[in-house]
């Protein structure tokens, strides 16, 4: 098994260059991205214990924030008909759609995005991807944004450089990490799915791949190598003039010995 390569849609596909303006609105985003959210007054400790609603909030915030960037994707109104959706418990979360008569949302791309709080003390996302290679399509996305509050320990959130891939690449290098480049005595046999395509209907379809063993550590993205450089950008950043790598290791050690407050720096 070879390394897997970037996966883009063909050439002649009618909506090529919509999908090359929207991979620029998503690199361009963090610039425009406003958010209501203002944290204020809790322990450090409480705010990681709030990441998960937080991460969940500002996804939801991206996919505004996309549908407001309009003028950059669609600059000629050629797509006045279409919008970013947001889908629960389905890949991909969100699809740009083709809305139609009767409530019908007819799938263009999809981008399965996810939030990275950058000094979590987990250091790695979290962002698990196990979704069937045959799931996905050619112009689908994998999404990673970086947060942090704008005073690191308080404020409102702030978006950083996303890490973006085609959602094929992401499923196929989470196999070639399990089966190729990983040290392990187990069998590396990955169970796929029968008939799976992409955007499923109904959505019940089974479109997730299943290892034969330890499946608990199956689909994490960020362990198979694809985003190490990528990692190292994110941990060398300085937040408030200290590198993201150094917040992480303070926060682990100050534990229970320090109640630090949100607001205190």
């Amino acid at each position: 098994m070879e390394e897997p390569q970037e996966v883009e849609p063909s050439e002649d596909w009618e909506h090529k260059e919509l999908y090359d303006r929207i991979k620029s609105a998503i690199f361009a985003l963090p610039s425009r991205y406003d958010s209501d959210i203002n944290i204020e007054g809790l322990d450090a400790e409480d705010l990681f214990s709030l990441n998960s609603v937080l991460a969940a909030t500002i996804e939801d915030n991206v996919v505004e924030t996309l549908n407001e960037m309009r003028s950059v994707w669609d600059p000629d109104d050629e797509y006045a008909d279409c919008s970013f959706i947001r889908q629960a418990q389905t890949f991909p979360d969100v699809l740009f759609v083709r809305h139609k008569e009767a409530g019908i949302a007819e799938p263009i791309m999809g981008i399965e995005l996810k939030g990275w709080y950058l000094i979590s003390k987990e250091k790695e996302p979290s962002f698990r991807f196990k979704i069937t290679p045959d799931a996905c399509a050619p112009q689908d996305l994998a999404v990673l944004f970086p947060w942090a509050l704008d005073n690191v320990l308080s404020g409102e959130p702030e978006l950083y450089e996303p890490y973006v891939t085609s959602a094929k690449r992401a499923s196929r290098y989470v196999d070639y990490y399990w089966q190729v480049l990983r040290s392990t005595s187990l069998d590396t046999t990955i169970n796929r799915p029968n008939n799976a395509e992409p955007y499923p209907d109904p959505k019940s379809d089974k479109i997730q791949d299943i290892p034969a063993e330890d499946s608990d550590n199956y689909g994490r993205l960020a362990r198979s190598g694809i985003m190490d450089e990528y990692k190292e950008r994110m941990w060398n950043k300085e937040l408030a003039g200290i590198r993201v790598e150094e917040w992480i290791s303070f926060l682990k050690n100050s534990g229970d010995d320090t109640q630090m407050k949100i607001g205190d720096f």
